[in-house]
């Protein structure tokens, strides 16, 4: 059964813009290759952290949001704890009332 989820996943601020491309690129072949639908992408760019992580102050988040089985969670996390770009990640599975701010949050940037 595919659900809806939400990955987010911060890379290394010492990164060139291009190898930030590359990871992303990756990333979003690795689950198009797996099978999944891809929703909507968003760059958020350069943020700082809560807190340091591998003593780095900031970092570049990345967000996809997609339709998969559960079997391709288990298979991304494993790509992005083996890629030493990735600092964080962070996978959530969406349900209705999520998918509904999701939509309104789409809508309001496109405003």
């Amino acid at each position: 059964m595919t659900r809806r989820y939400e990955t987010v996943f911060i890379l290394t601020p010492v990164l060139s813009a291009e190898q930030v491309k590359e990871a992303v690129v990756k990333f979003k072949e690795s689950l198009k290759a797996a099978g999944a639908k891809l929703k909507h992408e968003e760059d958020w760019g350069l943020k700082k952290l809560a807190y340091p992580i591998q003593k780095k102050s900031t970092g570049f988040y990345h967000l996809f949001e997609y339709e998969a089985e559960g079997e391709l969670i288990a298979k991304l996390e494993v790509d992005m704890k083996r890629d030493e770009k990735v600092m964080r990640f962070l996978t959530v599975s969406l349900d209705k009332h999520a998918i509904a701010f999701v939509e309104s949050r789409k809508q309001r940037k496109q405003a």
